[in-house]
């Protein structure tokens, strides 16, 4: 879908997106609400028991088999340097990245929001560095700040090692 916000769109400039809606998945880490475009999401998951992968990077913790397609499962509270899981609850956003899927663990999921696209903002210059290389952007919502991962920054590692 041109001009959705799904994997590769990255930093827009303010005002300039055009006034139609678009739907996001709205997940939790620690007490920040976080989003992803409903078209990267393939599917939302409690936690499977997950394969360990020998040699992988510490925000890699392993692989699952979903519905018979091996998935690779990124610890996002590592990938945003906020230390481990407080408990066992753990919830996962399945996306799609290149015709491959990616599971993000999050702490939680929530409601899919259908938001304006003429609210979405550049990024806050005051956003830490390795949060701001993940995301597309930020909707201010009431009081909260909704910032958008951009699918395709999360999965590329190689940001995670420039941040």
């Amino acid at each position: 879908m041109p001009g959705a916000l799904t994997t590769t769109a990255t930093h827009l400039p303010a005002g300039t997106a055009s006034a139609a809606q678009q739907e996001f998945v709205t997940l939790r880490l620690g007490s920040q609400l976080f989003g992803i475009s409903v078209l990267a999401v393939q599917d939302v998951m409690r936690h499977q028991t997950i394969a360990p992968i020998p040699l992988a990077q510490d925000v890699i913790s392993g692989s699952l088999n979903v519905r018979g397609r091996i998935v690779t499962a990124y610890n996002m509270r590592r990938r945003l340097g906020m230390g481990e899981y407080p408990d066992a609850n753990i919830m996962m956003v399945v996306v799609d990245y290149q015709h491959e899927l990616f599971a993000l663990m999050v702490d939680a999921v929530g409601d899919v929001l259908s938001l304006p696209m003429s609210d979405f903002e550049k990024i806050p210059a005051n956003m830490d560095a390795s949060w701001r290389a993940l995301a597309a952007g930020v909707f201010k919502l009431d009081g909260e700040l909704l910032v958008i991962l951009d699918v395709a920054h999360v999965i590329n590692l190689k940001a995670k090692d420039a941040a």
